[in-house]
């Protein structure tokens, strides 16, 4: 079930990685965030942003976990970055010890969201679409209470920024 949901354009790569700082400066609690849509959508984008939203250094380069899965980067809180689009089969998160992170002690965002067990309850999903050369649509969902909180913190802090939605 959804509570809350938001829909926002971004215009360009760095407006999709101002979302995503905003929702980093947001967090304040342990998180699991699905991420899904198209290649190429902005997914990884966003979780760079999202990272220095964290408090991720900008000398750390944040990068897709395609081949390793995961990446671990430390912030205010620890960003736990899954990219599960060659995850071959379900077992292999389970090999990877991947139950430890969601959400655990820190902040799990997990890419192609679509292939984790539909189990995990997140606090947040944001789907990703095309919507032009450079431009996307985010959808944010939220089936809690945490999730609905961040949902409309993000939106009045888009909103103040100027950021249209």
């Amino acid at each position: 079930m959804i509570l809350g949901e938001w829909q926002v354009f971004s215009s360009a790569p760095e407006v999709t990685q101002e979302l995503g700082r905003a929702l980093g400066t947001a967090l304040q609690d342990p998180a699991l965030i699905r991420l899904s849509g198209e290649l190429g959508a902005g997914k990884t984008c966003f979780v760079q942003g999202l990272a220095r939203g964290l408090g991720v250094t900008e000398e750390e380069a944040v990068t897709s976990p395609t081949f390793t899965l995961m990446n671990h980067y430390h912030g205010r809180l620890d960003l736990y970055h899954f990219d599960l689009y060659r995850l071959a089969h379900a077992d292999e998160l389970i090999e990877m010890g991947m139950d430890e992170f969601l959400p655990g002690r820190g902040v799990a965002v997990v890419e192609w969201a679509e292939r984790l067990s539909a189990g995990e309850a997140a606090t947040l999903s944001v789907h990703f679409e095309h919507a032009g050369e450079e431009a996307r649509r985010l959808t944010f969902a939220s089936g809690d209470g945490a999730g609905e909180r961040l949902i409309e913190q993000l939106r009045r802090s888009w909103q103040q920024k100027g950021g249209g939605q």
